[in-house]
């Protein structure tokens, strides 16, 4: 070997070896970086009819695609089910315990102990005023779970708006970026950075709807949803558009038209293919919030609200009441209509006949709602009538009920149980979702930066980089040499 093609040989593998430890620095300062992935210098020998030595052939950025897709997908599993179980957990919470005061069971309880105290001492105004005290709270904690069931579809149409720009946002910047690392690659330049910036932005997005890259050429990607929507394929991405309705109200609903799926393209989706191409993320949850979910707890709320006024005002217990009249509880203060069910518990109401505060008689409780006269005041027959309406054996009024004997206070038991089995199962669901997100990012992590295997490569660069040096340091002494003995 010549002396200039030892030189040669040394120049390109200093060259090597001041790029290597270039991108191991890189490697170590974005080990805790969001959506980097490692960097590798890509070398191969060079011919000795050309010189010899070593070429930088380019940069590999090292990632697990596998991996990295089946960790999306869990994302978005993860965001749909916390989704739910965040929602089931509101109303646990709204619905209360076996064990709250203030939950339906408890001031149901409360309510019929005032009647059954009030019919001791029917002349009392005092428990005759707890009466109506207890009616109000258990009304008003009616309403307080039906309003806040409609809270969560408004909310869950909030969340969807918000995740759609999100979403649009996202795809433009991978269109963005799409253009700059092609433009790169075609320069033959280094788009490792563009790369990671994508990444990123895909990651951001991974847990609205669940998604398959596709590699293209020039190190482009086209992004699908697994149901085979086309969010970006080329350089202009889809357009995704979602109009909120506002506050909802029981009644508003898409068969009704007052409510709205996603727009795709300029063209509203039908349910099945929504449900076919946003499937499985925070969309698709959101959705199954606003349009399924939330009116199943509003269609339950319903229909123990009319059983509840339907025992109190039955004329057989108050015979001042007119067949269809309005009793102890009202439809905002009008008589309740079986075909105006939905949304009846946002609107039940105590009358205001009993209530000295909206003008009314606390003895009306005991005469009648719609007595002329206050009648014998230790007169007890319709407190106890009423209390024993709650506590009787008898098929729900409602038919969006299971016709099997109950209570009232079977009803209110199960109702509670079915939100705390409900909270149970979604969040056994949500756990079990983020665990699995969580090995996949502990793999992902894995497959990361290692900065103990970096600088263990930082030490072979440093002994390879003595080395050339030694080797252009001999053959410099060795022409010091020459140019001597000349």
């Amino acid at each position: 070997m010549s002396i200039s093609a030892a030189i040669a040989n040394a120049v390109s593998g200093l060259t090597a070896a001041s790029r290597g430890t270039e991108i191991v620095s890189t490697n170590i300062a974005n080990s805790q970086t969001e959506g980097y992935a490692r960097r590798e210098l890509e070398l191969s020998s060079r011919l000795y009819e050309r010189g010899g030595g070593v070429v930088i052939n380019g940069i590999d950025r090292i990632v697990n695609a596998g991996l990295l897709a089946d960790s999306r997908l869990s994302q978005a599993q993860l965001g749909a089910s916390d989704t739910i179980a965040q929602f089931h957990r509101a109303m646990e919470n709204v619905v209360g315990t076996a064990t709250d005061a203030s939950s339906l069971g408890g001031s149901l309880t409360a309510f019929n102990a005032a009647l059954t105290n009030a019919a001791a001492r029917p002349d009392s105004d005092v428990r005759l005023s707890a009466v109506v005290d207890t009616a109000t709270a258990l009304a008003n904690k009616i309403n307080k779970i039906a309003d806040d069931v409609q809270s969560a579809r408004t909310d869950a149409e909030r969340t969807i708006a918000n995740d759609v720009s999100r979403l649009n946002s996202a795809l433009e910047r991978v269109a963005s970026l799409n253009k700059q690392i092609a433009a790169l690659s075609a320069q033959g330049k280094d788009a490792s950075s563009q790369m990671d910036a994508r990444q990123a932005a895909i990651d951001s997005i991974s847990e609205i709807v669940p998604l398959k890259q596709v590699p293209r050429d020039n190190g482009q990607v086209a992004l699908f949803t697994t149901g085979g929507g086309i969010l970006l394929d080329g350089t202009k991405p889809a357009s995704i558009e979602f109009t909120p309705a506002g506050p909802i109200s029981p009644g508003m609903s898409l068969a009704a038209g007052t409510l709205s799926n996603l727009r795709f393209n300029g063209k509203e989706l039908t349910v099945s293919q929504q449900a076919t191409m946003f499937a499985k993320g925070t969309i698709s949850a959101s959705f199954a919030v606003r349009d399924e979910i939330a009116p199943a707890y509003q269609t339950q709320i319903d229909a123990l609200a009319r059983d509840l006024y339907d025992r109190i005002s039955d004329p057989a217990l108050d015979t001042t009441l007119p067949t269809g009249g309005p009793g102890l509880f009202t439809d905002d203060q009008n008589a309740f209509l079986s075909a105006n069910e939905a949304g009846f518990a946002n609107r039940i109401s105590v009358n205001s006949s009993v209530d000295p505060a909206s003008g009314g008689e606390l003895w009306r409780i005991r005469a009648g709602i719609n007595a002329a006269t206050p009648g014998d005041t230790g007169e007890s027959r319709l407190l106890n009538n009423l209390s024993s309406a709650l506590s009787a054996v008898r098929a729900p009024s409602s038919g969006n009920l299971s016709p099997s004997l109950r209570s009232m206070h079977s009803l209110s038991s199960e109702f509670s149980s079915l939100a705390a089995s409900n909270r149970i199962n979604s969040e056994a669901t949500a756990l079990q979702n983020r665990s699995q997100s969580e090995s996949l990012r502990t793999a992902l992590l894995a497959d990361g930066v290692d900065t103990d295997k970096e600088m263990e490569t930082l030490l072979a660069l440093e002994r390879a980089y003595s080395a050339n040096a030694k080797v252009f340091q001999s053959a410099n002494d060795m022409l010091d040499t020459i140019l001597r003995l000349t």
